[in-house]
């Protein structure tokens, strides 16, 4: 078994979010922000859930407020926000960080098997995104610049 399914982030209020539910699931991660030039990515993220999560695909938002302070809201808040203003439906977990001491282990096992540019194993800035396969396999790493149509073709490679 992977390791990617041993790891148990949370959702709001502390409930478990097991990812050995993600089995068998193409899944997209992305560190989040409400107040991020990057912001209306997420409505690109909810019509590449939209249109492929029958088929396996799953989108999961990790609010974080390490990147000019652009999370400062709770995580209820996030959420409202999140549904209200682009309409997602995907699962919004936690806010975590994902650099640092503090980094959630979830980031601390994306960064680990996949670097950024050059080897860079931080995250830089909101809306940076990872690939996993049906395996739990980290395959591919994006800025914040990929916007979610461009991730389009590698998602359809892995579904």
């Amino acid at each position: 078994m992977s390791d990617f399914y041993k790891l148990c982030p949370f959702v709001r209020k502390n409930e478990p979010f097991p990812f050995t539910n993600l089995k068998g699931k193409v899944v997209l991660i992305v560190n989040v922000a409400s107040k991020c030039g990057f912001t209306p990515q997420y409505e690109g993220l909810q019509e590449l859930y939209k249109k492929y999560r029958e088929q396996g695909l799953v989108v999961l938002a990790f609010p974080c407020n390490q990147f000019g302070a652009q999370e400062p809201g709770t995580d209820d808040q996030i959420s409202d926000f999140c549904k209200i203003n682009f309409g997602v439906t995907f699962p919004v977990l936690q806010k975590i960080d994902v650099n640092g001491s503090d980094a959630s282990p979830v980031y601390e096992f994306l960064k680990s098997r996949k670097p950024g540019l050059l080897g860079f194993k931080g995250v830089k800035w909101n809306f940076e995104k990872f690939l996993v396969d049906r395996n739990g396999k980290v395959v591919s790493r994006f800025t914040c610049f990929t916007v979610p149509s461009m991730i389009e073709p590698a998602i359809l490679e892995l579904l």
